[in-house]
C-alpha cells in the first residue's frame, strides 16, 4: 500500500542519516538491541525456516549508497523486519472470535464488511445472524404450498433477507387496484393468507368467501352461518370465523385440495366444526402453531388448544374486548380504552396500559418480535408502545403517536416496516416505522423516551377516495387488502412497482459494471505507459507549424524559467 511505501522510504532516510552521525560500535549495539526486541515480538508458532537470519554487523566502511541499495533489494521484508502488526488482519483471528465480532453488527454494517475482501465476504454472507435478522422482522418463513412461489432451499438467509427488504420498499411506488364484488352487505373482516395466495372475507351477510389473490376472482363461498361474522383467521392448516352469536366456526385443510379448504362441505363433513363457549359476539381471532385465541364482547379472551378445540384459559377483562395479538407465551388485548398484556399459559396479568385512547381502543397489531404494540382508537390516533420484559413483569413505554385520520381507526396491520391503518373516514395510511424499531437480534433498545407530537413524522403515504367506513385491512405479498361498508373488497397491487424497481436495479448494476471495466482498463493502460503513447500520438496528429510553434515553445521556456 502507498502509505507503507512512504513510511519505508522515510525510515531508510532516517537510517542513513543515523549511520553518518554515529560510530560503528554504537550502531552495532543499537542494531543488536533492535533485533532482540523484534525477535521477542515474533510469534512462537512461526517456523524456524521463515525467520530472517540476523545480519552481520556493519563496518565503518559501509557507504550510504550501499545502505540505500540494500533497502531497495528485491527480497521482500518479513514481518519481523518492519512492524509485526502491519500485515495482520481480522481473518487471522480464530473463527469463533470472528463470529462473535460479526454477531455485534447490524445488517447494513455486515453488508459493508462483506465488501472488504473475498474472505470477509464469505464469512459475512454465510453468517448465522442473517437468520436472526430475517426472523425478527418477518418471522420464520412458512413452508411453501403448491401455489406458493415461496422460498427456495438454494437461497441463503442473506439472500432471503435482501430480497424481502427489497420488496418492502415497493409500497411507495405505483400500484394497480382490483375491486372484487360478491358480498351482499358490508364486509367486516378481511384476512390475507400470503403463503397460499388466498384472501378470506366475511361480514353482515354471514357468508365466508375465499378469493384468489393473483387473479382477484372468487374461488368458493360457505353457506350462510346465521349471523354477522366479525373476525376471520387462517393458516395453511386451519380456517376459523367468529360470529355475533358467540360461536367459532372452522374448517380444517383438506389434503390434496388445491385451495386448501372445502368451504361448501361437498367432500367431507368431518373437516368442518363449530364450538361454543363465549356468551357474546366474537370480535377478534388469532392462530399460532398450537393455540387459537378468541376475544368477545362478553369481556373475555379464551385460549384454545387448536387440535382438540378445548378451552385452556379464560382471561377476564373489565370491558368489551375489541382486539388481540398473541406472541410466543404472551397475548395483548384491548378492552374499552385499556390495553392488557397477559401470560397466555397461566393467565397471569403482566401489565395494563390505562386510557391508551380517548374512547375505545378498536384495533391492535404487534411486531414479530413481540416487543412493540400498535393501537388504533376512537379518537383517530395511532400509538406505538415498547414492551420490555423483566422475568414475570413487563414495563411499557410509549414510543410514538400519529394522528392521520379524522375518524375512528377500525383496523391495523403490520408487516415490517409498514404499519397500515383503516379508518371510518375512508382512508388508508402507510407508516414506515423502521427508524423507531430499536430491536437488534432480540434485544430491545428504547430509542424514544418522551413523545413529542410536534416532532412525529406524518404517514409516508395516504390512500383515499374509496368510500367511507373502512372496517378492515391486511398487508402481505406486495398487496394491501381492505373492505368496508360499501361491500366491495379492494386489492392494492404493488407488483408493478416491484418490476420497475427490479429494472432500475438491473440498469444500475450494468452501469456500475461498465464503470468498473473502464476503470480497470484505464489502470492497465497507465501501468503499461499507454497514456504517454496516447499523448505522443495526439501530438503527432495535432502538430503546430511555423512561427506559431516556435512562439509557443518560447513562451513555455520562459514560464519554466519563471517557475524556477
Amino acid at each position: 500500500m502507498e502509505f507503507v511505501c512512504q513510511e519505508g522510504t522515510e525510515d531508510s532516510k532516517k537510517l542513513v542519516s543515523c549511520v553518518e552521525h554515529i560510530e560503528p560500535n554504537q550502531f552495532n549495539s543499537k542494531l543488536k538491541a533492535k533485533e532482540t526486541a523484534l525477535s521477542n515480538l515474533a510469534f512462537d508458532s512461526k517456523p524456524e525456516n521463515e525467520r530472517i537470519v540476523k545480519p552481520k554487523p556493519l563496518s565503518k566502511f559501509h557507504s550510504r549508497k550501499a545502505i540505500v541499495s540494500s533497502n531497495k533489494s528485491k527480497q521482500p521484508l518479513s514481518d519481523d523486519d518492519v512492524l509485526p502488526n502491519f500485515r495482520r488482519s481480522i481473518t487471522d483471528l480464530p473463527p469463533a472470535l470472528i463470529s462473535e465480532i460479526l454477531n455485534c453488527l447490524d445488517p447494513k454494517e455486515l453488508g459493508i464488511v462483506s465488501c472488504v475482501s473475498a474472505s470477509l465476504h464469505r464469512l459475512a454472507s454465510e453468517h448465522h445472524v442473517w437468520k436472526e435478522f430475517y426472523c425478527e422482522r418477518w418471522g420464520l418463513p412458512i413452508a411453501p404450498t403448491p401455489l406458493d412461489s415461496g422460498f427456495s432451499d438454494d437461497k441463503s438467509w442473506k439472500d432471503l433477507y435482501v430480497e424481502r427488504e427489497f420488496r418492502s420498499n415497493t409500497f411507495m411506488g405505483r400500484y394497480s387496484m382490483d375491486v372484487m364484488y360478491g358480498h351482499a352487505e358490508a364486509v367486516r373482516t378481511v384476512f390475507l393468507l400470503a403463503s397460499a395466495k388466498l384472501i378470506f372475507t366475511s361480514g353482515y351477510d354471514s357468508v365466508v368467501r375465499m378469493w384468489n389473490m393473483e387473479e382477484g376472482l372468487s374461488i368458493a363461498s360457505s353457506r350462510p352461518l346465521g349471523c354477522t361474522i366479525r373476525a376471520v383467521a387462517a393458516d395453511t392448516k386451519l380456517l376459523v370465523a367468529g360470529g355475533t352469536d358467540g360461536f367459532i366456526h372452522g374448517w380444517r385443510a383438506v389434503e390434496g385440495l388445491q385451495h386448501l379448504f372445502d368451504l361448501r362441505g361437498c367432500q367431507s363433513q368431518s373437516t368442518e366444526f363449530r364450538v361454543w363457549e363465549h356468551e357474546g359476539p366474537i370480535t377478534s381471532l388469532a392462530l399460532d402453531l398450537t393455540r387459537m385465541y378468541s376475544g368477545s364482547w362478553d369481556m373475555t379472551v379464551r385460549v384454545w388448544d387448536r387440535f382438540s378445540m378445548k378451552c385452556l384459559t379464560v382471561l377476564r377483562h373489565s370491558d368489551w374486548v375489541w382486539g388481540l395479538a398473541p406472541h410466543d407465551t404472551t397475548v395483548a388485548s384491548t378492552s374499552g380504552s385499556d390495553v392488557y398484556i397477559w401470560e397466555s399459559s397461566s393467565g397471569t396479568l403482566i401489565n395494563i396500559i390505562y386510557s391508551a385512547h380517548v374512547g375505545n381502543t378498536y384495533s391492535l397489531a404487534r411486531s414479530h418480535t413481540g416487543n412493540y404494540l400498535f393501537t388504533g382508537g376512537e379518537d383517530g390516533a395511532i400509538h406505538m408502545f415498547e414492551i420490555v420484559r423483566h422475568c414475570t413483569e413487563a414495563t411499557v413505554s410509549q414510543v410514538s403517536t400519529w394522528i392521520p385520520h379524522s375518524g375512528p381507526v377500525h383496523s391495523l396491520a403490520f408487516e415490517f416496516p409498514w404499519l397500515v391503518s383503516a379508518s371510518s373516514d375512508g382512508k388508508l395510511s402507510l407508516i414506515d416505522v423502521r427508524k423507531l424499531l430499536g430491536t437488534s437480534k432480540g434485544k430491545s433498545v428504547s430509542r424514544t423516551k418522551h413523545v413529542d407530537k410536534n416532532g412525529v413524522e406524518p404517514p409516508q403515504r395516504m390512500l383515499h377516495g374509496y368510500g367511507s367506513n373502512l372496517f378492515s385491512v391486511d398487508i402481505g405479498a406486495d398487496r394491501i387488502v381492505c373492505a368496508g361498508e360499501e361491500g366491495a373488497v379492494r386489492i392494492f397491487n404493488f407488483t408493478q412497482a416491484l418490476e420497475i424497481e427490479k429494472r432500475i436495479r438491473a440498469l444500475r448494476g450494468i452501469r456500475l459494471e461498465n464503470r468498473m471495466r473502464r476503470r480497470k482498463l484505464q489502470i492497465e493502460m497507465n501501468s503499461k505507459g499507454g497514456r504517454t503513447d496516447q499523448c505522443s500520438v495526439a501530438a503527432k496528429k495535432n502538430t503546430v507549424n511555423g512561427d506559431r510553434g516556435s512562439a509557443w515553445h518560447n513562451k513555455r521556456r520562459v514560464s519554466s524559467k519563471l517557475k524556477a
